[in-house]
Order: structure tokens, then C-alpha cells, then sequence
């Protein structure tokens, strides 16, 4: 009785830790796909790229990469703020990884070779939300300009 009852906490412990990690996912998506909107010139390159940085930061497969993609596109049609998903990161990361997360955004914005002046905000704003020191952010993006 006690193994049964130890195995159902388990389980439950587990599947809560999943449940954690598909938002984490989630919410990461989602920025991503907000800073490839933000200059309104989405492209499939920028997909690709979304789809790779998934696949390398959450050690995910490519086809749940692009079904986290198209989730986040939805999520961000339909959602009214980026506070869902910024609060999710900013509860789940630590400011180690909150810098990697800046430093994803910067790539992707920087992936066209433009930096149009909404991602720019847009990567200074989730910044600010997450309480990455400016300082950082603007070390961050000279680092992936390769100054």
C-alpha cells in the first residue's frame, strides 16, 4: 500500500515537471515568434531559425520543435500581452539562463542582418521584464554582432 502511494506522488511529481517544461517551451516560442513579427516581415527563414533554436536549447526533436512553433503562433494570435509568457521564464530560469534566453531573441533578430528598430525595443523590453540588467543586454547584443 505504501509503494502504491508512494508511486502515485511520483507520478504526479513528474507530471507536474512536465507541465512545467511545456510551458517554459511554450513561453519561449512565443517570444521568439513576437520578436520575428516585430518587424512585420515574418519569413520562413526566420521559422528555420526558431525551429533550430528550440531544437538546441530544449534538446527537442525537429518535429516537436515545429509543433512547439506553430502552438506559439497560435498562442500569440491569441493572446494580449506578453506578460504570460515573460512571467513564465522570469518564475522558471535563472539569470544565467534568462541571459541565454536575451541571447536567442538577439539572434533572431539579428538573423537577417537588419535589426529593425521594433526588435530592438521589443529584445530591450522583454529584457527590462525579465530584470536583465541593461548592461547585459547591450553586452549580449554586441556579442552576437560579433564587436
Amino acid at each position: 500500500m505504501l509503494k502504491k502511494l508512494k508511486d502515485l506522488f511520483v507520478s504526479a511529481d513528474v507530471a507536474h515537471e512536465n507541465d512545467d517544461n511545456k510551458r517554459l517551451q511554450a513561453s519561449l516560442a512565443a517570444l521568439l515568434v513576437e520578436i520575428a513579427r516585430a518587424d512585420f516581415d515574418e519569413t520562413a527563414e526566420e521559422d528555420k531559425e526558431i525551429t533550430r533554436m528550440l531544437v538546441d536549447y530544449f534538446s527537442v526533436s525537429t518535429e516537436e520543435a515545429i509543433v512547439l512553433l506553430s502552438e506559439a503562433q497560435i498562442a500569440t494570435d491569441d493572446s494580449v500581452s506578453l506578460h504570460e509568457f515573460i512571467s513564465t521564464l522570469q518564475a522558471s530560469l535563472s539569470a544565467e539562463e534568462r541571459l541565454k534566453v536575451i541571447e536567442l531573441l538577439w539572434q533572431l533578430a539579428l538573423s537577417d542582418t537588419i535589426l529593425n528598430k521594433y526588435e530592438d525595443h521589443l529584445v530591450r523590453k522583454i529584457a527590462d521584464l525579465m530584470y536583465v540588467p541593461n548592461s547585459d543586454v547591450i553586452r549580449i547584443k554586441n556579442q552576437v554582432l560579433g564587436i
